[in-house]
């Protein structure tokens, strides 16, 4: 018989849990970082503000040298400029750089300062709008603003400008940038939200793809054990003629058949363990390899919330016992504040890799803020222990 039994533990295999994946590392500032605004979005609305540029060409039509086309297609140069200033700033890395774009339209304004002098001022708000978006530091960014609206109203006041109109052209800039500034603050916002509901997700279902893997490996590591020792032990019977033989088929059926229902619940989410069914099924897998069980007569000092957590434990602990051990008997003890499975077979060896079993187990175990610890036994074996 003892022959049977390491002949099948030797031959069983089962699928191992699904690795976690690596941590992702924290990927280097790009271009473009902190843009969620589309291009599409941009150019239809800084299109239409750019109906804030007709007064101007009505004022260089208006002057004698209106037939010259210098100022026309300088102001022309302007507005594809601006519409151009998110495109830039994508390409641009985060930063004190990106205030460039702003710059360049402040520089392009004054090549007007010829035909409309102080009144250039009023293209200002589109370098607000552009330094808005930028996404500069919140301390950079108004201070950059601020200084604008302080320069536009002290350029009004040189000319001769009402107060009132000075102040109203400062507030202008102040308002429609803050605004600006808010709307790319939100858009960028959601898209981090919409990203980091994506990674949500993605956890999500990598936690329930180990669960499952990690449930599959449990539930088959016991039963194909058992029906491998079932089987080859029912080949030995028939052979020798044994009328046996057609109790142990019949049982590697009913084993099967309960292996198909637990993957199945298991896939749906609704497959559950208690520790008086894995010690009943404990006891059948011991004395099918030839093993004396030594298991509780009761379950009762088990905390109710515990239960299913001992029942995986007894059911891993015993499934490595059969497969690996080469054990004679097997200790299965139950308390309050944990759960025991010894052995006295060859017990855990220095250069044995960890199994996948065991590591399905610990992950089981911590994700129920408990603890487990493997080591030697006191029969000279294996010993596995989880208390809580």
């Amino acid at each position: 018989m003892n022959e049977q039994a390491s002949s099948a533990r030797a031959s069983v295999s089962t699928p191992a849990p699904a690795s976690t994946p690596a941590a992702a590392s924290n990927p280097a500032p790009r271009p473009g970082a902190g843009f969620a605004m589309s291009d599409r979005g941009w150019f239809v609305g800084a299109g239409m503000s750019l109906a804030w540029t007709v007064p101007i060409l009505f004022t260089i039509w208006e002057q004698p040298s209106a037939a010259d086309l210098v100022p026309t297609l300088l102001v022309i140069v302007f507005a594809v400029a601006f519409l151009l200033t998110v495109p830039v700033m994508r390409r641009l890395p985060p930063g004190p750089v990106r205030v460039v774009p702003g710059a360049a339209l402040f520089l392009l304004s004054l090549t007007l300062i010829p035909w409309l002098g102080a009144d250039v001022r009023w293209l200002w708000t589109f370098v607000g709008v552009a330094i808005a978006v930028s996404r500069l530091p919140i301390w950079g960014l108004w201070g950059v603003l601020l200084a604008l609206a302080g320069l536009t109203f002290a350029v009004g006041m040189v000319d001769g400008a009402d107060i009132g109109l000075s102040a109203l052209n400062a507030a202008v800039i102040l308002s429609v940038s803050t605004m600006m500034a808010t709307l790319t603050g939100n858009i960028n916002t959601l898209a981090r939200l919409r990203a980091a509901q994506g990674q949500v997700a993605e956890l999500a279902a990598e936690r329930e793809r180990a669960r499952v893997a990690r449930d599959v490996h449990d539930i088959l590591g016991h039963s194909l054990t058992v029906i491998t020792v079932k089987a080859e032990l029912a080949g030995r019977l028939m052979d020798a003629g044994s009328p046996a033989a057609r109790a142990e088929i019949s049982q590697i059926e009913q084993l099967a058949r309960g292996a198909l229902a637990d993957v199945r619940a298991t896939v749906h989410g609704l497959h559950g363990v208690s520790i008086s069914g894995e010690l009943a099924a404990a006891r059948a897998a011991l004395e099918s390899v030839d093993v004396r069980p030594d298991l509780p007569g009761s379950t009762e000092q088990v905390p109710t919330e515990r239960r299913e957590l001992a029942g995986w434990v007894v059911r891993e602990a015993v499934t490595n016992v059969v497969r690996h051990s080469g054990a004679r008997t097997c200790r299965v003890r139950l308390d309050a504040r944990g759960v025991e499975v010894v052995d006295d077979g060859c017990g855990p060896s220095a250069d044995a890799p960890s199994g996948s079993g065991l590591t399905g187990l610990r992950e089981r175990v911590e994700t129920a803020g408990a603890r487990l610890t493997v080591g030697r036994s006191d029969l000279g074996g294996f010993r596995v222990r989880v208390t809580w």
